[in-house]
């Protein structure tokens, strides 16, 4: 990417003091690693719809589909406040051209999942979503959304980060203009990166390109957009990824020597056993992608779909 991009972030994860007792929940990876490559908008309901710092703390009673927002102690409603601050900030934020969003989990207000909802008997169970962050994903359904909490997994992690940089790409393409050309272009580069998360999902948008000419061109993009997201909501696996990289190995059946080819088989089933990272065998496709100059492959987003310094692809 030549410049970074917008991505939303609760507040208190940049490490601003805006927290309840005016502390805040700085998360270094989200700041000192992804901050290197994006822009943050960062929002906080509570402070922003007018409660102060320090203030009393908030919590979901009732409904977990349809919870008041209301405060701990003094049972005070904010439900209607928070609401209106919200579909106005919606408003402003359809304007930033967000990637995506980070959560801070647990938080009444911006939750994503399994927030803390208590029963008229003051009993809680984990089945709520805070009501701005449920607000945001209705609002904006194709934005990647994620809890900070969930971010320290790494295949969780690795996969938000996938899906904002390739909506990035996908926006990028948009702003160049919309052509069936332009729109194969884009599918062509991602069909890897898309069969390793779904194959399903691969062979639909396929079809979809295939049949472009028969469609109108706004309905075209709108349906590819949402297969696009809904892929890549899909967590790769280790037989998906080698699935991909024996994909991969066709491309070079006239270049690699027995040893080469062997090598990399090798590798390929250390990984899909477990046993390595990614990176490895990525790393040395990569190199016979440039030692026998593979025009094809080296426009494949799946061999460097993201900033090689975030080291999302060396877990094992």
């Amino acid at each position: 990417m030549s410049a970074p991009f917008k991505i939303g972030v609760s507040s208190c994860l940049l490490g601003n003091p805006v927290r309840w007792n005016g502390g805040h929940k700085r998360d270094s990876f989200v700041v000192d690693t992804l901050g290197q490559f994006v822009e943050f908008v960062p929002v906080c309901p509570e402070v922003e719809c007018g409660l102060g710092v320090p203030r009393e703390t908030l919590r979901l009673v009732g409904e977990p589909e349809n919870p008041r927002l209301v405060t701990s102690r003094s049972n005070v409603d904010h439900t209607e406040r928070m609401q209106q601050w919200a579909a106005a900030r919606l408003a402003e934020l359809a304007e930033e051209d967000l990637c995506g969003f980070i959560f801070k989990k647990d938080s009444p207000s911006s939750g994503m999942a399994r927030v803390k909802v208590y029963t008229p008997k003051g009993m809680p169970h984990k089945t709520g979503v805070g009501v701005f962050a449920r607000a945001f994903m209705q609002r904006f359904p194709l934005v990647p959304v994620e809890e900070e909490g969930r971010l320290n997994d790494p295949k969780l992690r690795e996969n938000f980060i996938e899906q904002i940089f390739a909506l990035k790409r996908w926006r990028d393409s948009l702003e160049e203009g919309r052509s069936l050309g332009r729109l194969v272009a884009f599918h062509t580069q991602h069909k890897l990166l898309l069969l390793s998360h779904s194959e399903t999902h691969y062979r639909d948008m396929g079809k979809l390109v295939a049949a472009g000419k028969s469609h109108p061109l706004e309905e075209l993009y709108r349906r590819y957009e949402e297969l696009l997201v809904a892929a890549l909501s899909l967590k790769t696996t280790y037989r998906k990824n080698t699935n991909v990289m024996l994909h991969l190995l066709g491309y070079f059946k006239q270049q690699l020597s027995a040893d080469e080819k062997q090598e990399l088989l090798e590798l390929i089933e250390q990984y899909r056993a477990g046993n390595i990272p990614l990176i490895v065998p990525v790393a040395l496709i990569n190199h016979y992608v440039r030692k026998y100059d593979q025009a094809y492959l080296k426009t494949q987003t799946y061999l460097n779909p993201h900033p090689l310094s975030l080291k999302l692809r060396n877990h094992a």
